[in-house]
């Protein structure tokens, strides 16, 4: 469980009018609020499926930044795949704002941002959806559940230069990471962790969550966790940021954040000097 500690900013993880259950809307508000008047920010009804009686849909925002000297660069950044980690979602609502205000920030990209992942999950406080199943182990694998089917469609469909997911982990003392695809990733994922080390300490266990680590780095992974498409002649990078859940809540949400803020520098960086070699 995450630590009862809110963040200061607009979003708070609130209880719905449904006894037990979190507001799903409420945590979106205001970014819902910020496509009214952003530049910048755009936001898209995605995949509408049923559970039960209900109706869900997977929310999904288009962050287009200024125009830069190349083509534009695609990310997607993904959170709240366990619905009960909504570290990740609420650190996407302050990013987000984070850019309406200096849109600068994201001169050339096209950020495509989904911020819950796991709505039944996350009404419920699960890591499970209501179906009772681990979404992040289910892609690539022919999954029939909608969550995934749509995910998979959009990381087909977009062909993402880069692929950002935000996890939380209860069992972990400091932030690490995974990597994966191009082999870009370890060298931005080691200044995303030390942008996020500002706020919070770093796992150094040669142990994590199963894998061998160096520094908070592995380079491997659960199958059928969400990435890329598999065997690609080109794949883009991959991370997975991880924080520890049990840490104040604030301090997470700004770890991520300047992380992400991290990624979205060193990699235009990279670009820029492959493109002049």
């Amino acid at each position: 469980m995450s630590s009862t500690q809110t963040a200061p900013t607009p979003a708070t993880v609130a209880t719905s009018t449904r006894p037990g259950r979190r507001s799903l809307d409420r945590l979106l508000a205001p970014i819902d609020r910020l496509t009214e008047s952003s530049r910048h920010l755009i936001g898209k009804s995605a995949a509408r499926f049923t559970h039960g009686e209900e109706t869900y849909s997977l929310p999904r925002y288009l962050f287009a930044g200024p125009k830069g000297g190349g083509d534009t660069l695609r990310l997607g950044i993904f959170a709240s795949i366990h619905g009960d980690e909504p570290e990740g979602a609420l650190a996407l609502v302050r990013f987000l704002t984070l850019l309406d205000r200096n849109p600068e920030l994201a001169t050339g990209y096209a950020l495509f941002i989904y911020p819950v992942c796991n709505p039944t999950g996350f009404e419920d406080n699960t890591r499970q959806s209501r179906a009772g199943v681990d979404l992040n182990r289910e892609f690539w694998k022919q999954s029939s559940h909608p969550e995934v089917r749509f995910l998979e469609s959009e990381i087909w469909m977009q062909a993402f230069h880069g692929i950002v997911t935000l996890h939380s982990d209860d069992t972990s003392d400091g932030l690490y990471g995974f990597v994966g695809g191009d082999v870009l990733s370890r060298n931005l994922l080691e200044p995303a962790l030390q942008a996020a080390g500002r706020y919070l300490p770093r796992n150094h266990r040669p142990v994590i969550d199963g894998f061998r680590a160096n520094a908070g780095i592995i380079d491997d992974g659960y199958r059928g966790m969400l990435r890329s498409v598999p065997n690609l002649d080109y794949p883009p990078f991959e991370l997975t940021l991880e924080t520890p859940q049990k840490s104040p809540l604030h301090r997470q949400v700004d770890a991520l954040t300047a992380a992400l803020e991290t990624i979205l520098t060193e990699y235009r960086y990279l670009q820029a000097v492959a493109q002049n070699i």
